[in-house]
Parts: structure tokens; C-alpha cells; sequence
């Protein structure tokens, strides 16, 4: 489950990147090395910020990654469409949106072309409290990637868009 906040990243608009066809990594063993480091790395920043969010505001990460990829789509997003950029089950959202919306963060209403679907919209107060969080885990992150010079992060962020592309590819 894609829970850290990351999970609809999409690329630089001004920087378009191509991978280079590179040699892939011949030693399995560098490959579980790496994919051990990346999945390390993820988990020790996931429960980081998850505490943070638990501790600074009393909420949780799914709540601050459906109200992220709302903030993303202010025209508002199917449960469908919601749950795959979040990269979870329709089935885990219900619940979530549920919540939200008692709360009232989001708002659901009919889609417009299609009767069987609901579009869910950020409500105002859902903005409201969404940008109180935004600053606070940008200052997280950003002090998490500290321990990284501007040329590694920049490496790192290269390298990480052409293993997504490689992924991403049919098979």
C-alpha cells in the first residue's frame, strides 16, 4: 500500500527526462542490496511522518493522502480514481471517504455522466485544514533528505524516475 505521501509523484513539467539505455545490473545481489536500502529507507521515512501527523495534527497518513490527491484534483476524483492513485482498493477507500466526509474535509456527490459513480471533492474546511498540515510535512521531508547534498538528491531523484520508467513499461 502506497501510504507515503508520494504515491502520484509525477516529473518536473520544465525538466523532461528520457532514460539513457544503461546496462542493467548484472549482480542480483546489488539488486536485493538496493531494493533492501530503498524499502528500508521508505518504512524508516513513513513511520517518521506517520507519527508527526499522529502527534502535530491527530490524524493519520491515509487521511492526509486522500486529502492530498483531492487537493491535486480540485475538480474531484472518482472512488475509482481515487483509490488508484493512491494504489490501494476502491474497497480501502470507502471507509476513509466515509469518515472524511462526517467529518466534513470532503463532500460526495453524483457523477455527472455516470450514475453508479461518486465524485469526491475537497470541502473548504478540508482545504483549510489540508493547508495547515501541507507546511509542516514539507519541512518533514525536506529534513528527513537533509542528510543528502543537492547533487546526491538530484542523482538520486534521476536515477529513482528511470527505475520507475523500466517498472512502468509493459512487460
Amino acid at each position: 500500500m502506497a501510504e507515503a505521501g508520494l504515491a502520484s509523484e509525477t516529473r518536473d513539467a520544465a525538466a523532461p527526462e528520457t532514460a539513457p539505455e544503461a546496462a542493467p545490473v548484472a549482480d542480483d545481489r546489488l539488486a536485493i542490496r538496493l531494493w533492501l536500502r530503498m524499502l528500508a529507507c521508505t518504512t524508516r521515512i513513513e513511520q517518521d511522518i506517520r507519527g508527526r501527523l499522529r502527534e502535530e495534527f491527530s490524524t493519520t497518513l491515509p487521511r492526509f493522502d486522500v486529502l492530498a490527491q483531492l487537493d491535486r484534483a480540485p475538480e474531484g476524483l472518482t472512488m475509482s480514481g481515487l483509490s488508484a492513485r493512491l494504489m490501494v482498493s476502491a474497497g480501502n477507500i470507502t471507509g476513509l471517504v466515509t469518515r472524511l466526509a462526517d467529518e466534513g474535509l470532503v463532500e460526495r456527490a453524483p457523477h455527472p455522466e455516470d450514475g453508479r459513480a461518486q465524485v469526491v471533492r475537497m470541502t473548504a474546511e478540508g482545504q483549510r485544514v489540508f493547508g495547515q498540515m501541507t507546511p509542516a510535512h514539507a519541512s518533514w521531508v525536506a529534513e528527513m533528505f537533509k542528510g543528502l547534498s543537492d547533487t546526491e538528491a538530484q542523482a538520486l531523484h534521476k536515477a529513482l524516475g528511470h527505475l520507475k520508467d523500466h517498472l512502468e513499461r509493459p512487460s
